[in-house]
């Protein structure tokens, strides 16, 4: 995680609009969502959802006060960098022949990514793990000619089981 980057766990009721207006809460304020995934559940009425924006204490302060009035919001907590485990999952499309192709596995085997497509001219890369480590793999691309990026953003839980809440 970045210096002054705030990544929020929330849980909610899984209903529809939900994601929407989760979303205009943060629009209207004019924060900015880096990154935003949800999903459900063990429980399939409850969704978690972690959201990663930017700012200091007196933003994250409005934030999760902001979040604390929505109607479906269960729970709310802020993902502390040493006490969360964070990760991302990326999927990178490198065009790879049969010259620079070795080269590039080499690569692949020093992140422990895996190759999940093989196509004549290209490969397509997955790797997951934190956002430092999915930087420092692309700028070991960087000499490789990348067709396409799709990141998941941040998922995370915080560390042991004090304040664990079951729905």
């Amino acid at each position: 995680m970045h210096s002054d980057q705030i990544v929020i766990s929330v849980m909610m009721d899984n209903v529809p609009g939900v994601l929407s207006r989760i979303a205009g809460l943060f629009s209207r304020r004019a924060y900015n969502i880096e990154s935003i995934t949800a999903g459900v559940t063990k429980n399939p009425k409850i969704t978690r959802m972690t959201i990663v924006t930017k700012g200091d204490n007196h933003i994250l302060k409005q934030i999760i006060a902001q979040l604390s009035k929505q109607v479906d919001v269960r729970d709310i907590k802020v993902l502390e960098p040493y006490e969360s485990v964070v990760r991302e999952l990326m999927l990178v499309k490198i065009m790879a022949d049969n010259t620079n192709r070795r080269n590039l596995m080499s690569i692949v085997d020093i992140f422990k990514a895996k190759v999940v497509d093989v196509q004549p001219d290209c490969l397509i890369i997955e790797l997951t793990g934190t956002q430092l480590k999915l930087e420092a793999f692309l700028d070991m691309l960087s000499e490789y000619q990348i067709a396409e990026i799709a990141r998941t953003g941040l998922a995370g839980l915080s560390r042991g089981s004090e304040g664990v809440k079951y729905y």
